[in-house]
């Protein structure tokens, strides 16, 4: 490690790193999820936090899965952006006030993390796709489609319950 970051040699280096940064942020979310669900007064809300948890689960096994195919050990990297993510999240589960104006600051907040998600996925699947990990490369494309998908139902729900019963009259 160098001075001020990480220090890579090659594009495997950095992939591999970037792996173990999403596998970190999987398994912090996978804690998280749940105080999400609780926290959640629409029960659209809960029922989407509650199938995102087992989707996420299934995350942090395809990420040991492509460790594995690899060749490498499943090792977290710290992943200090997934870490404030949650911690913004956890300023809404504890929030007070109107249920429904709650639910849309979980909803924006879970929201954040998809889209790190997303991105997170997108550029590790063009990375194993440059490396020539073609089998990898569809592994993590079917999370990135889950994630996207998540992320796709969590505006649908905003938009057609939470938000409008949150709005000022």
């Amino acid at each position: 490690m160098a001075l001020f970051g990480h220090e890579f040699q090659n594009l495997n280096e950095l992939f591999i790193n970037q792996l173990q940064d999403l596998y970190d942020a999987e398994t912090r979310l996978t804690e998280a999820l749940p105080k999400m669900a609780d926290a959640a007064t629409s029960s659209q809300l809960k029922n989407a936090f509650q199938d995102h948890l087992q989707q996420t689960q299934n995350h942090v096994m395809r990420l040991e899965q492509v460790f594995n195919r690899l060749g490498c050990e499943a090792k977290r990297e710290t992943c200090d952006a997934m870490k404030g993510l949650i911690k913004e999240g956890e300023g809404m589960i504890g929030a007070k006030g109107d249920g429904d104006t709650r639910d849309a600051g979980l909803i924006a907040a879970a929201q954040k993390v998809e889209h790190y998600e997303i991105a997170g996925y997108g550029t590790v699947r063009a990375s194993a796709e440059q490396l020539g990990f073609s089998d990898v490369a569809q592994i993590l494309q079917h999370t990135l489609n889950e994630e996207s998908a998540a992320d796709r139902k969590l505006t649908e729900i905003a938009e057609s319950r939470v938000n409008p019963e949150s709005q000022v009259h």
